[in-house]
């Protein structure tokens, strides 16, 4: 089956691994939080993982560059919602480490493919 460009990307890998953990992170948030908290960190997380899709699919790097750029602004998102879910007791300690150690290595990547294709 062909493979497309941005399924290769380590940064989409992780960020889809981000999802899963997101997902099930949050389903054990209480139900109050549906429509609030679970409803927004969950789309945050999608639609990282999306951005980074579809700027690896734009040929020119001003385009791939700004949906890079919205892939990094929802990461940061993620990280505001995992913030207050720790601050609200909804999640522990070891959950909350988790969660930032795979947000910094995204970041991290995400920078790195940002600067490449400012490089092009």
């Amino acid at each position: 089956m062909h493979q497309f460009g941005f399924e290769r990307l380590d940064v989409w890998k992780k960020s889809i691994t981000l999802n899963k953990f997101v997902y099930e992170l949050s389903a054990d948030f209480p139900d109050e939080e549906r429509f609030g908290l679970i409803a927004q960190i969950r789309r945050a997380a999608i639609s990282i993982p999306a951005n980074i899709a579809e700027g690896a699919s734009r040929f020119s790097s001003k385009d791939q560059i700004r949906f890079y750029s919205y892939a990094y602004g929802s990461l940061m998102e993620v990280l505001n919602f995992i913030i207050l879910a720790k601050k609200f007791n909804l999640i522990d300690q070891a959950y909350y480490d988790s969660s930032r150690s795979q947000i910094s290595e995204i970041a991290n990547k995400l920078n790195a493919l940002t600067n490449s294709a400012k490089g092009r």
